[in-house]
């Protein structure tokens, strides 16, 4: 749940909201039966290339790889991640927390295991890693001229298997940022990684690929997946909580070495409501206390989320 739904709701309902939760009433009083569920079905293919399958009643992301793997006849340890609408490794439409009710979803695979010798030439590798929500945590951003740059067959969606010879599968994006930042200077150090799977076709991949890109917008809503408790239906953020939750993203990379655009959204909502930058960190610390987040960091992000506040 959001940090920021606090508080109790309002006992008194409108005749409206009312009629939804609980059904039509007959002039007898009698209450009808409540209106149906949208169903909710999306359509997937493997980004290598594959036919299109229809994926459907999931609530979390784990849930959608098994279905997305289902369907595929492979088994859900297979999926690296997901884009959205693109077939391509474009880290810029990441399936995350929340899904378009239009979006095409493609999902990549496990390709080619290589493992790779780094010299650790600077404090900073240049890396800035996210996860895929379900214990594989991957390279989204490589910055340029950077010592990882350097290394060619490190690349953007390598997912990192093991360091130094520890298996990592299972740990969040911040627990390998902070373990990659802990390794000492001026040694070499191994990774082993998997390449999401390619294909070999040149030039554009298919019409079911354009066509989905083109649905990009259309859908006036997304669909919230969470860890526990059932996906809901939420409308698209505003232009400024969009920048807002981007900007606190940014501040993620900065700091932290990781991106995560459902942990900025989770930390707009609990910042959106906060006085001062003290408030916002002792609620933070209270449900996200094992990021460690720094003083300075919090502060920067509080002063992203009061920007959005003094501009409505």
């Amino acid at each position: 749940m959001p940090l920021g739904l606090r508080g109790k709701k309002k006992a008194a309902k409108s005749k409206e909201a009312a009629r939804l939760v609980e059904g039509e009433r007959s002039d007898e009083g009698v209450p009808g039966p409540p209106a149906p569920a949208r169903r909710m079905v999306f359509h997937a293919q493997l980004a290598h290339g594959s036919a299109t399958g229809r994926v459907e009643d999931f609530s979390s992301i784990g849930e959608l790889y098994s279905k997305i793997a289902g369907v595929f006849e492979i088994p859900p340890s297979e999926i690296l991640f997901c884009t959205l609408n693109t077939p391509r490794i474009d880290m810029g439409n990441l399936l995350g927390g929340q899904l378009g009710l239009e979006d095409f979803i493609f999902a990549h695979v496990k390709g080619i295991k290589k493992e790779v010798n780094v010299y650790k030439s600077e404090d900073l590798l240049g890396l800035t890693i996210t996860d895929n929500g379900v214990g594989y945590a991957f390279i989204k951003r490589i910055k340029d001229g950077s010592t990882i740059d350097s290394v060619k067959t490190i690349c953007v969606g390598d997912h990192i298997e093991s360091i130094n010879g520890e298996n990592i599968v299972g740990w969040r994006h911040y627990e390998v940022a902070k373990k990659l930042k802990e390794l000492k200077k001026e040694e070499l150090f191994t990774l082993q990684l998997i390449e999401p799977k390619k294909a070999f076709e040149i030039g554009p991949r298919s019409k079911a690929g354009k066509t989905s890109t083109e649905k990009i917008g259309t859908a006036r809503g997304t669909l919230r997946l969470r860890s526990k408790g059932p996906a809901t239906v939420e409308e698209l953020p505003s232009e400024a909580k969009a920048k807002a939750i981007e900007k606190v993203d940014d501040l993620l990379e900065l700091y932290m070495g990781i991106r995560d655009i459902d942990l900025a959204t989770t930390m707009f909502e609990a910042g959106k409501d906060k006085r001062n930058p003290d408030e916002f960190a002792v609620a933070l610390d209270e449900t996200l206390g094992d990021f460690a987040f720094p003083d300075e960091f919090m502060f920067d992000v509080w002063g992203a989320v009061n920007d959005v506040k003094q501009s409505r």
